[in-house]
């Protein structure tokens, strides 16, 4: 059995309701809903939430710990909420808030404008610092990754967008011949 899947979900300062097919999660940042496959099995009691799998078939065994998770993930967005920190590095590169877009100067002949999708709050705390955060732990990681791929960090200087806990493995440049 999974062990992850058979874990139960405690559940505190959020409701959570199951209807056709369908688990709303509110809590006081916000609310999200997920469709659970039709083969799992949610109990929500006032306390905790249980998921369970009909057989032992491949597919069940996948699903199980993937739903915990992911309802896991629901919970814990509308509760405490994600975040994500992006860094830049390299000379004149920079980043700057324009309303509710963000203007990025990353050396190329043009500037890059990125507006963030709904429920996604961009802040650039400096000018080579990003700050992500929202209540959906896909979605932050999806524009985390989008900015990120905007100028992804070389390995011989390290120049580009990283995340700041990310360690860029550097390389050996020319050296001089005999």
């Amino acid at each position: 059995m999974s062990r992850i899947g058979k874990k139960p979900i405690s559940i505190k300062d959020v409701t959570v309701t199951k209807t056709d097919g369908l688990l709303k999660v509110k809590g006081k940042l916000g609310e999200l809903t997920m469709k659970i496959h039709p083969s799992i099995n949610v109990e929500v009691t006032k306390d905790e939430i249980l998921v369970t799998r009909p057989d032992d078939s491949k597919e069940n065994r996948s699903l199980h710990g993937l739903t915990r998770a992911l309802i896991g993930n629901l919970i814990k967005g509308v509760s405490e909420g994600y975040q994500k920190s992006l860094d830049i590095v390299g000379v004149g590169y920079k980043a700057e808030s324009k309303g509710e877009a963000v203007l990025f100067s990353l050396g190329y002949s043009h500037p890059i404008y990125f507006i963030p999708p709904q429920g996604i709050k961009i802040e650039v705390p400096a000018p080579t610092q990003i700050k992500i955060s929202g209540i959906d732990k896909e979605l932050v990681g999806l524009v985390a990754a989008k900015i990120r791929s905007f100028k992804k960090p070389e390995p011989y200087k390290g120049k580009g967008i990283k995340y700041s806990n990310e360690f860029i493995i550097r390389k050996a440049g020319k050296t001089a011949g005999k």
